[in-house]
């Protein structure tokens, strides 16, 4: 029988086929056709286990293979779309609809729940979707697997399923490993430095889910000190002293990891920074200030779109200029407003460019301070020049501020900054658009 046929599935997309696909990668295909057409819950966790063992068997070539023939042969069928779509517009009634959401259904979105009954399903179709997402530039025709993968694991991963934990030095080796492992702002120099961000005036948590039970999803990292810190060099350093929580009035949060590349772009982070600040002030009353010590990660790559800023990006490239006081004084005069400007009006669509400012302010953050030289690490240089922002979260304000963002891409910040963004700066920047700058 022709399965996509039966299935109403396209043999042809877009008037081409995949491209060569080995023995092996058609074999998991198969297997995946006969999931579909399974009926028995035992025998269909047996094939989900079999098709996944056969996917995870494929070497690399062999895999691109499998997943031109996932938009191939497992895409809806534009004519039972257009022929549902039709009897629906000639007569709405339930019926016509329910056909018509069924026909526009992919049935790769059926095949992957069917995939999920397998002992260790979950796992894999998360790195499955972070597979596609490294090489989704070069395949780009891979793009309606991402999408239907994202649908499903943001309805798997939602909030009620998923379980926030403190990590501390009691916590598995097995975790706290991939803490190490998974750190990506502020890499992790050993089980030292590891010990040192969990003692008593530190705090980590994290999001597990049922189905990866020793597997942190994502995980945050804070500092309990007293006032707001302008740089992160000290919360890092592993044999600062330990401050005592009677003397600490505020958690400053210094790194959030989303820990697996297939997740991407499943908004769980807004849950766990409002879960964290609700906990920590349930725990500790006495602090009251809940703010960010953050990167700017797109600020040197803006400065360099810009070409009238070649002598400004020279001196940046000289071998330590911030320990030259004379040019790290020049040079703050330059990049703090430029910063200023990039945070508040350079956009990606309606919203800012810097990835870090999008989510800060969409969970209700207010922008609240540029510091100087906030990160002088060989990473912090790189990306922003050494700057680093404070985004403040005040739980009265949070629901305003994030629908003042949401409905109007208003950002909330503080005037000084708003002031430094207007200050003219010491030389035309022209964007590589062409276009000037806003002044």
């Amino acid at each position: 029988m022709n399965l996509a046929g039966f299935f109403g599935w396209p043999t042809r997309l877009n008037g081409s086929g995949p491209r060569n696909p080995s023995r092996a990668a058609r074999k998991a295909i198969l297997l995946c056709r006969n999931l579909l057409s399974e009926r028995g819950e035992v025998s269909g966790t047996r094939l989900a286990g079999e098709a996944l063992a056969a996917y995870q068997a494929l070497d690399e070539a062999s895999r691109s293979g499998f997943f031109d023939l996932l938009v191939q042969e497992f895409s809806p069928d534009p004519e039972r779309v257009g022929r549902a779509g039709d009897a629906y517009r000639a007569h709405p009634t339930p019926e016509n609809l329910l056909q018509l959401q069924a026909s526009v259904e992919s049935p790769r979105e059926e095949l992957f729940r069917r995939l999920n009954l397998a002992p260790g399903g979950m796992r894999v179709l998360v790195e499955l979707r972070g597979r596609l997402q490294r090489k989704l530039d070069q395949n780009p025709q891979w793009e309606p697997v991402v999408a239907d993968l994202e649908r499903l694991l943001i309805d798997w991963f939602n909030r009620g399923f998923l379980e926030l934990r403190r990590i501390d030095w009691r916590t598995s080796a097995l975790v706290l490993e991939k803490l190490i492992r998974y750190e990506a702002v502020h890499e992790i120099q050993g089980w030292n430095d590891l010990r040192r961000r969990l003692e008593a005036d530190r705090r980590c948590y994290a999001f597990f889910h049922p189905a990866l039970p020793d597997e942190p999803i994502i995980f945050i990292e804070a500092a309990l000190t007293r006032g707001i810190s302008e740089k992160v060099q000290p919360l890092l350093d592993p044999d600062s002293p330990v401050l005592s929580l009677e003397s600490a009035d505020c958690a400053m949060f210094y790194s959030i990891t989303n820990c697996q590349e297939g997740l991407r772009g499943v908004p769980f982070g807004s849950f766990l920074i409002k879960q964290v600040v609700e906990d920590l002030g349930r725990e500790l009353p006495r602090i009251r200030k809940f703010a960010t010590v953050s990167p700017v990660p797109g600020f040197r790559n803006w400065l360099a779109a810009n070409p009238d800023l070649a002598d400004l990006r020279t001196k940046l490239d000289r071998p330590k200029w911030w320990e030259n006081h004379a040019l790290s004084e020049e040079l703050r005069e330059e990049l703090v407003p430029l910063c200023a400007r990039y945070l508040l009006q350079a956009k990606n669509g309606r919203e800012p460019l810097d990835p870090v400012a999008r989510f800060h302010l969409r969970n209700g953050a207010r922008l609240e301070r540029i510091n100087w030289l906030g990160d002088t690490s060989a990473a912090g240089m790189q990306r922003s020049a050494g700057l680093m922002v404070n985004y403040f979260y005040r739980f009265s304000d949070l629901e305003k501020n994030h629908e003042t963002y949401t409905r109007e891409y208003r950002i909330v910040a503080d005037s000084e900054i708003e002031s430094l963004a207007r200050r003219k700066p010491a030389r035309p920047a022209t964007p590589a658009s062409g276009k000037q700058l806003p002044a």
